[in-house]
């Protein structure tokens, strides 16, 4: 008999042990699982590893027969979907579920039984874009070579069975208002899906958004009344989610969120990749003030991106996470009554299989109310005719309701008074708390807090590790309101500065913002941020000319743009004509980053040249507009010389004249029709010679 080796007695042992783990996995080696892991999934709105992409049997397994799916940049058109879910369900009885479009392939559109309804909500995206999530979708439904699963290519109309209903988001400002909800409704026309209802538009740039949709919602419902034979009821409130306190727990016990956004920074150990779905909690590097004014803030902050694997190209842009200022968190706790509970822990569930918590729980009302809600958002109509029903009173009831069901009334009394939420129902209340409303319908119809996005004000060709952005801090009074808008994150930024430059409790306005984050994590003057790509570019070629138009903190991606052409000069790199029209109000004031272009002047020599426009230095105003008709025959040469031109700033007012006064300088130097001018900004557009980072 041949004698074991060493080797062959390693190996033997070695098999005995695993055999021995693997027999006995589970009973006395089990890593306990994290009982809120699937929170954390849910609040990231992620689907589940493994999970189906059929949305079909998704719905069929639910017992579900109406899905609204939706194309969301921001969380708006998400949140609008949510609204037609929870009133398709409360009026009509309708089983809804809501859908993120990036969780489900489309193929299946042809197999939805035909006593089902598909809704489609579209937000539509820079320039005429799908958002993020919904480019898959739009590729597909749009597709000449797209096939389904019961074999049929596009050409083939299969969807004659697909019932469906529209409803966009856009902003008339944008050339291309509401392009995704035209081009969707038009691809599944096309493949013989029966629309019900007209195709709802709502604009942001008019303002009426919300009036928009509750005027195309209801001749929606009688439409879809008729299309599916459901009877309309009393909507009586039925919650998405359900609400448990938990005294047995503490809110310093290691499992309770209290504002990290998901496990990894509960546990103190963030890793990337860092997205919309998991900020990095970034040093702030540099900040500093950049207005000379006594009432108004500019603010210059440098974010340390070092070590994070986040990474940036010059034009794109940063997202801060905010936080709610105390005062506001502090307000709508008391208006509740919760003010005493505000540290309870609470879990958070869906209580239908499709719905999805909004953030990680166990958790405390304080932490969800500061960093998970929109409390400073402007009020719904929709939503102050729903909480009527849990007024104080009779006599307040009948209050809302009217406000609620009357677009002139609540006009006058909610919109024009710039009222939160909270202060809405202080002021209603008349001294009464709030204590009949279930906290779960403010997760349903508050919006989630939503990151806010600034142009990076910095090159990544200079800076890689370093990102700059530029921000007024904000501040808007009206006559008739009894408070101030406080701007949620631009006054978070002004407290960080504030402590940066030694303010041991910064405290702008009396605001309270807690900086540094739950358990004081982002203690050291921190700021969660991701980044978000752009189109807004440079030429490849250093060597074309570019003209920019931005005004006021419009400028802020033309100083990445201009700091990186300084850079590719000193290199020895041949630089085009850089020609940039700024704007502001004084020159001793407001004059943003003055003594830089002095230095990035030096650098380029005669290829940089700054316009200036003070509106408020001369007996009449000057704007960057009237600028551009002084240089109309320079900016024409450069035109014909395949010049780039680009615009930031305000969309409503200076972005929409800079286009119109661009045709017309090109069509009177050019000697042409103003219309032919219009048409060769349009052409500018198509071959994107012409990029816009406006905002409204």
């Amino acid at each position: 008999m041949a004698q074991l080796d060493t080797l062959d007695l390693i190996v033997l042992v070695a098999l005995l042990i695993g055999s021995v783990l693997y027999f006995t996995k589970g009973t006395y080696w089990a890593v306990v699982k994290d009982p809120y892991a699937a929170s954390y999934a849910n609040a990231n709105g992620a689907a589940k590893a493994g999970a189906s992409r059929n949305f079909v049997e998704k719905m069929s397994e639910t017992d579900k027969n109406c899905i609204i799916f939706y194309g969301s940049q921001t969380g708006t058109a998400e949140d609008y979907a949510s609204r037609l879910a929870k009133e398709g369900s409360s009026r009509f009885g309708l089983k809804t579920m809501t859908a993120d479009l990036e969780e489900y392939d489309f193929d299946v559109l042809d197999s939805l039984p035909e006593d089902c309804v598909a809704f489609f909500v579209m937000a539509t995206y820079g320039e005429g874009e799908p958002t993020d999530n919904a480019v898959d979708f739009f590729e597909f439904i749009g597709g000449d070579d797209s096939s389904f699963s019961n074999g049929s290519s596009a050409s083939e109309t299969p969807l004659p069975n697909l019932k469906y209903v529209t409803f966009g988001l856009g902003n008339n400002t944008y050339e291309h208002y509401n392009a995704m909800v035209r081009k969707t409704d038009a691809a599944l026309t096309k493949l013989g899906a029966q629309r019900v209802g007209d195709a709802g538009e709502g604009d942001d740039g008019a303002g009426t958004m919300e009036e928009d949709f509750l005027a195309w919602k209801e001749p929606m419902w009688t439409e879809l009344t008729k299309a599916m034979r459901l009877e309309e009821r009393e909507a009586v409130y039925e919650p998405v989610f359900e609400i448990r306190e938990k005294p047995e727990m503490d809110a310093s016990d290691d499992l309770v969120y209290l504002g990290e956004p998901n496990k990894n920074h509960l546990e103190g150990a963030s890793k990337g990749p860092y997205n919309a779905n998991n900020p990095y909690i970034a040093p702030i590097a540099e900040s500093r003030e950049l207005f000379n004014d006594r009432i108004r803030n500019c603010l210059h902050c440098e974010i340390d991106i070092g070590g994070s694997n986040l990474s940036y190209t010059t034009g794109d842009h940063a997202a801060i996470w905010p936080t709610n200022a105390g005062k506001e968190v502090d307000r709508f706790l008391e208006v509740l009554d919760l003010l005493d509970k505000r540290n309870m822990v609470i879990s958070v569930r869906g209580i239908d299989a499709t719905a999805k918590v909004p953030f990680p729980s166990p958790t405390t009302y304080d932490a969800v109310v500061r960093y998970h809600m929109e409390i400073c958002a402007p009020v719904s109509r929709q939503f102050v005719a729903t909480l009527a029903q849990f007024a104080p009173n009779e006599a307040i009831k009948k209050e809302l309701t009217n406000i609620g069901g009357d677009k002139d009334q609540f006009q006058q009394v909610v919109t024009n008074r710039n009222l939160n939420i909270a202060q809405f129902l202080q002021i209603m209340g008349k001294g009464e708390q709030w204590r009949k409303i279930p906290f779960s319908l403010f997760i349903e119809g508050v919006h989630k807090l939503q990151p806010r996005y600034y142009s990076i004000s910095s090159s990544s060709h200079v800076q890689k590790d370093k990102i700059g952005i530029t921000a007024v801090v904000e501040s808007v009074e009206r006559e008739d309101a009894p408070h101030v808008v406080k701007g949620v994150t631009t006054n978070y930024l002004l407290a960080l500065k504030q402590k940066q430059h030694g303010d041991p409790d910064p405290d702008p306005h009396g605001l309270k913002y807690e900086i540094t984050g739950p358990r004081n994590k982002w203690d050291g003057v921190h700021v969660p941020v991701h980044i978000r790509h752009s189109n807004f570019k440079l030429p490849s070629n250093p060597a074309t000319p570019v003209i920019m138009v931005g005004p006021g903190t419009g400028v802020a991606p033309f100083r990445g743009f201009v700091q990186e052409r300084a850079s590719m000069a000193k290199a020895g790199q041949q630089v085009g004509k850089t020609l940039l029209f700024f704007g502001c109000r004084n020159r001793e004031e407001d004059f943003l980053y003055s003594i830089e272009w002095e230095t990035y002047k030096e650098a380029l020599g005669d290829s940089f040249e700054l316009v200036t426009a003070f509106s408020r230095e001369g007996p009449q105003k000057v704007y960057v507009q009237d600028r551009m008709r002084e240089r109309a025959e320079e900016i024409n040469k450069l035109l014909q010389q395949k010049a780039y031109f680009y615009v930031c700033g305000d969309a409503a007012n200076m972005a929409r004249e800079v286009n119109n006064i661009l045709g017309q300088i090109m069509s009177s130097q050019r000697g042409l029709p103003e219309s032919k001018g219009d048409d060769l900004v349009k052409a500018m557009r198509a071959s994107n010679q012409y990029q816009e980072d406006v905002w409204s």
